[in-house]
Formats: C-alpha cells, sequence, structure tokens
C-alpha cells in the first residue's frame, strides 16, 4: 500500500468513527459506507442490504441509482452475491458476471446488462452475527488484492461495530420499529432525490448529491431535510441547493 492510500484509508475510518456521535443518521451513514468502500478499491458503485427482524435483507443504500435498482433486483429475486454472502458469512470475492449465470441465473445478466462485468460482496458481521451485506460492482474483471480485500472487510467490520453500538444505545427501542424507521426515511429520501431531480431537470444521483452537500454545509441530518423537501415546508425552491 502506498504512503498516500495509508492515509486515506486512515481519514476514511476517522470519518467512520466521527459520524458515530449523538446525532447518528443512519441512511446517511450507510450511503457514507458504500461510497467511501468504493472509493478506496477503485470499484464502479456500490450498495448495501440489511437484514429486517425475519432475516430478510432490504435495500438500505446505494452510491448511485444503478447500483440500487440491482440491490433491489436482489432482494426481489432473492438472489445474487450479497444474498450469498449473507447466508455463509463469509465474502464472495472476483465474481466475474459472465461466468456467474450458473449461480446467479436471473442477477448475472442483469449486473451485465447495467454495464458490470465483476462483482465483490462483504458481510456485515461481528463475531457469528451477520446482519447484512456490501456489494461492490466494477466495470472490468480486474481482481480485488488481498489488501484491498482486508480494507473492505475491516470498513465493513467497523460498520458494524457501528450498528450494533446503535442499537444498544436504543436498546428500549424496539427493533422491529428502528429497522421500520429506517426504511421508512430511506423511502422519504428518494421522494425528496425525485422531487429535487424534477424541480432542478437533473438526474437522480445529481440530485442525491444535491441534497446530502446541503444537509453537510448547514449541519442537518439527511432525514430532516428530505422530509422538509417532501412535504415543501421548507419549499424545494427556497432550499439553497447549490
Amino acid at each position: 500500500m502506498t504512503d498516500l492510500m495509508a492515509e486515506r484509508v486512515a481519514e476514511v475510518f476517522v470519518e467512520f468513527a466521527d459520524t458515530l456521535v449523538e446525532d447518528f443518521d443512519l441512511i446517511d451513514f450507510l450511503h457514507m459506507l458504500t461510497s467511501r468502500a468504493s472509493e478506496l478499491v477503485g470499484t464502479a458503485d456500490a450498495g448495501l442490504l440489511l437484514a429486517d427482524p425475519t432475516g430478510r435483507l432490504q435495500f438500505m443504500a446505494a452510491s448511485d441509482e444503478r447500483a440500487e435498482l440491482l440491490e433491489l433486483f436482489q432482494v426481489q429475486s432473492q438472489e445474487g452475491p450479497c444474498q450469498d454472502c449473507f447466508r455463509i458469512g463469509t465474502p464472495v470475492i472476483n465474481a466475474d458476471l459472465l461466468e456467474a449465470t450458473d449461480r446467479w441465473p436471473q442477477f448475472a445478466p442483469r449486473a451485465v446488462a447495467a454495464g458490470f462485468r465483476s462483482v465483490h460482496a462483504f458481510p456485515l458481521r461481528l463475531r457469528h452475527e451477520v446482519i447484512g451485506a456490501l456489494n461492490l460492482f466494477g466495470t472490468d474483471v480486474g481482481a480485488m488484492t488481498p489488501g484491498e480485500v482486508r480494507i473492505v472487510q475491516s470498513l465493513a467490520d467497523v460498520a458494524t461495530i457501528g450498528l450494533l453500538q446503535e442499537r444498544a444505545i436504543r436498546r428500549s427501542e424496539d427493533l422491529t420499529e428502528q429497522l421500520q424507521g429506517a426504511l421508512t426515511t430511506r423511502t422519504i429520501i428518494e421522494q425528496a432525490k425525485g422531487a429535487i431531480a424534477q424541480s432542478r431537470g437533473c438526474s437522480i444521483d445529481e440530485a442525491f448529491v444535491v441534497l446530502r452537500n446541503y444537509c453537510r454545509r448547514h449541519n442537518l441530518g439527511l432525514s430532516t431535510v428530505a422530509q422538509a423537501t417532501v412535504t415543501d415546508s421548507m419549499g424545494i425552491a427556497g432550499l439553497t441547493l447549490i
């Protein structure tokens, strides 16, 4: 690992630690995990699924809309690298999508059609408990190195500790209600992205960047601003989203 790469990895871990504070925003944290993991190993896109109380994976975050659609397809079809990774609790590394139709007859062709050639999946786990999976998609067949695998799995492990810690802090809350609240928040964020995209004439991905940048500049929670955007209590035009 180069000195520059090591420095960037250290910065990302500090950023993760800084996010796990009193005003913890679950959706924003998961989006940060997908974007940073993809950035560190140079993959095109990333997505993340978390298990609901019934043990079924649900879509929670993605680095862009293309990855989001594939993750939603994994949830719907219950097939794909995240599903395998979650069931076995170990990473799925360097899978060539053109050669994976026997393994994932529905998912592999869909991923190739979306422009991807390789996929990797990492469990969100703490010891024997697996709570979800992180997917990385590549546009070529380039293999991840053992060092890159360790970096991404370490990020996933730190994220898992943060998520379980958050659950422990809020132990008085029913976990079913907690996850349902997170799913509801994600739906509101999707609605806000659509509203901003329509208002500004931009793509869904650009709309999310606009929304997130506004939140960070004004030190506001992603879910709070998304809710205000959907209800128009702040007025989309009134949000200085530039």
